[in-house]
């Protein structure tokens, strides 16, 4: 064997470097991209929870990301298009934690409960009550703020009053689906605010569950007992009483 050159013999006592774990389809670019936008959201979420929108600056949030304005800038337009991400990414977080709670039962009535018992639990946890219901309407506008929602916990409530009809057996046509789901909406919102703001928040959640869960148990029972569901079309004024 021809003996080692002095190159080989210096690149013997290198240490290897290890390699980087492909991911297929996607670039170590893409990857690094990705991982700062998250890191950006991250300490955002936890910077406008604690401190709140106006007292968090874009500095704050680069310096607990350890990235460069540079970088938050290439992912976003500024403090308000980070904040309508942190946004999302909670309400997001909260439509999947509901989900998976609603997956314990298949009966309606019980989904009902189990669905307003999980919103219950994500109004009482702090970002939530600071990001989405304290700041959002106020950073994000009135009209954006509801169109955020509506991509999210909007629609899963009105799944849940869906199935409740559907297992009712009340045939209801779409618009009357859309009345109900937002009444509940409506309803759900006014007591996460409520509970939000509650000085004994667990007293506020217990009553919150009580009024909604009576409510249920009222329309239940009427559908139980074969009370049918008014056409609301009969509530208009005839021809002859106009």
């Amino acid at each position: 064997m021809a003996p080692r050159s002095p190159a080989e013999k210096l690149r013997a006592t290198l240490p290897k470097v290890p390699k980087v774990p492909k991911v297929t389809g996607v670039s170590r670019r893409a990857q690094y991209s990705a991982t700062t936008k998250r890191a950006l959201v991250d300490e955002a979420a936890k910077l406008f929870t604690h401190q709140g929108y106006a007292a968090t600056s874009l500095d704050a949030i680069v310096s607990g990301a350890r990235v460069t304005k540079g970088a938050l800038y290439h992912h976003f337009s500024g403090k308000q298009a980070i904040f309508e991400a942190v946004f999302e990414k909670i309400e997001n977080d909260a439509t999947s934690h509901i989900r998976k709670a609603l997956k314990e039962s298949r009966d309606p009535w019980e989904k009902a409960l189990i669905g307003l018992r999980a919103f219950l639990d994500i109004v009482q946890d702090s970002g939530y009550q600071r990001v989405v219901i304290q700041e959002g309407p106020a950073v994000l506008g009135y009209e954006r703020f509801r169109e955020q929602e509506e991509r999210s916990s909007f629609g899963i409530v009105q799944e849940m009053v869906k199935t409740v009809l559907e297992g009712s057996a009340y045939n209801v046509s779409e618009e009357m689906l859309e009345t109900f789901s937002r009444i509940f909406f409506g309803a759900m919102s006014a007591a996460g605010e409520s509970v939000s703001t509650a000085t004994n928040p667990k007293v506020a959640v217990a009553q919150v569950e009580t009024a909604i869960a009576f409510i249920l148990a009222g329309l239940r029972s009427l559908a139980e007992s074969g009370v049918e569901l008014p056409d609301p079309e009969d509530l208009l004024p005839h021809a002859e009483d106009a």
